[in-house]
């Protein structure tokens, strides 16, 4: 009896759908990454860490194009990509239609985001001063989603400029991580494919600024373009921005047709943030944040490292004294203010926060030092508890701030309530 073939039907569509809306938002990216996270932790100090080794460096790809590569490689190199290419979307976005847009309204976390990479950096210079000094920038980036997802779990009454700032402060960070990465952490540099890769990008760039999504024509071009950075020296994530950068953000003003929609890269975007968030962030953290600790004497011996205490110090201390000397200063010398609604200690709790740092840093750990020696475990468990101490640093002062704004519009809603009641009922 043959079966009957499977057809998907309206509600599975309509599954698939609520799938994907549930990876756009920021709590649930921000639980699979620490899933993947947790994951990679237990496997690699089980009594089968074999296997997760095995699995980290099991190499698949084509020879022939050089791009047989182990999952941990394709992890960083390839899935990242992604993640970047969402990033540089909204970069873009940022820059010409967001917030970014308005030189003085986009001052303050720019600075912000500035001094949030110079003071890590810093800390962490003068803590290995005559050692491992090419760790410099790893407790510079700020992890977009980790550190949202704890601001829509711990802060739902704060208000949303706190976001604004957030968002516009860490896409900027992302951009400083992504001409590090390109300046500092490119060994060796082959002139000839990072060349050829302006053919596809070009020819991406001219599809999509006539407005075309056909895929087939897109992703050949974008793995081309990626290919061909990867094969340069450069880190192949520059690819993932430099394809985002290209696509338009503002809608056609043509009259009719499909031109005349969204802009393509809120078309992408909503598109390819629920790959980002549900496959390629935490796939990368499952293959990358596995270390063999050791114990308690591992542990110790980890956190002692003078490349550990630095990443540490930079990420819980040096953000925040950045951030917020950079915030000050730029609100005390310039026109640029904050915004009305929020306070310093609201500021306070956000440049704690903005010390988890973890996608970018892990990444920037492993091109510092390489993947799998005693210095990149090293980093991995520092960044690991140097996010650790910042989101829980950063969620206990904007809990508490959560609770006064509660208490503010609880207040305020009473208030209305009583004035839309007629005054012969309230007599």
């Amino acid at each position: 009896m043959s079966e009957t073939p499977r057809v998907f039907s309206p509600g599975s569509w309509g599954e698939a759908r609520r799938i994907t809306d549930l990876l756009r938002k920021e709590t649930i990216g921000g639980a699979l990454l620490l899933a993947g996270t947790l994951v990679a932790l237990i496997w690699a100090n089980s009594p089968w860490s074999g296997g997760y080794d095995a699995l980290v460096g099991f190499t698949v790809g084509p020879s022939v194009l050089h791009l047989d590569l182990s999952l941990g490689v394709w992890a960083a190199d390839g899935l990242l990509a992604i993640f970047f290419f969402v990033a540089g979307l909204e970069l873009k976005r940022e820059f010409v239609a967001g917030d970014l847009r308005d030189p003085r309204r986009a001052a303050v976390p720019v600075a912000a985001a500035a001094g949030g990479v110079i003071v890590p950096a810093i800390l962490y210079t003068l803590v290995n001063l005559g050692g491992a000094v090419e760790g410099w920038a790893i407790p510079t980036a700020t992890d977009i989603a980790f550190a949202l997802a704890v601001l829509a779990v711990v802060g739902r009454s704060l208000p949303t400029a706190l976001r604004t700032f957030l968002l516009t402060l860490a896409v900027v960070d992302d951009l400083l991580a992504i001409v590090i990465i390109a300046i500092f952490y490119t060994d060796h540099l082959s002139v000839l494919p990072l060349t050829a890769a302006l053919v596809p990008l070009a020819l991406f760039t001219v599809l999509v600024q006539r407005r075309v999504r056909s895929w087939w024509l897109l992703l050949p071009l974008a793995f081309a373009a990626w290919a061909f950075v990867h094969a340069s020296g450069v880190h192949a994530t520059v690819a993932g921005v430099l394809l985002g950068f290209a696509v338009p953000v503002l809608r056609s003003e043509r009259a009719g047709g499909p031109e005349a929609g969204p802009g393509l890269a809120e078309h992408f975007e909503h598109r390819f943030r629920p790959i980002s968030a549900g496959v390629a962030v935490p796939v990368f953290a499952l293959m990358s944040a596995g270390v063999a600790i050791g114990g308690l004497h591992g542990l110790t011996s980890a956190i002692t490292d003078p490349i550990a205490i630095g990443i540490m110090l930079g990420l819980v201390v040096g953000k925040p004294i950045g951030i917020l000397l950079a915030t000050w200063l730029t609100a005390r010398f310039t026109r640029a203010t904050i915004d009305s609604g929020l306070s310093w200690i609201d500021m306070a709790g956000l440049a704690v926060l903005a010390g988890i740092g973890f996608t970018v840093s892990l990444l920037i750990g492993e091109l510092a030092f390489g993947a799998g020696g005693e210095q990149d475990d090293h980093v991995k468990v520092a960044v690991l508890l140097g996010s650790l101490i910042a989101a829980v640093l950063a969620s206990g002062v904007l809990r508490a701030r959560n609770r006064v704004y509660r208490r503010i519009r609880e207040a305020e809603r009473a208030d209305r309530n009583r004035d839309d009641i007629p005054d012969i009922y309230q007599a």
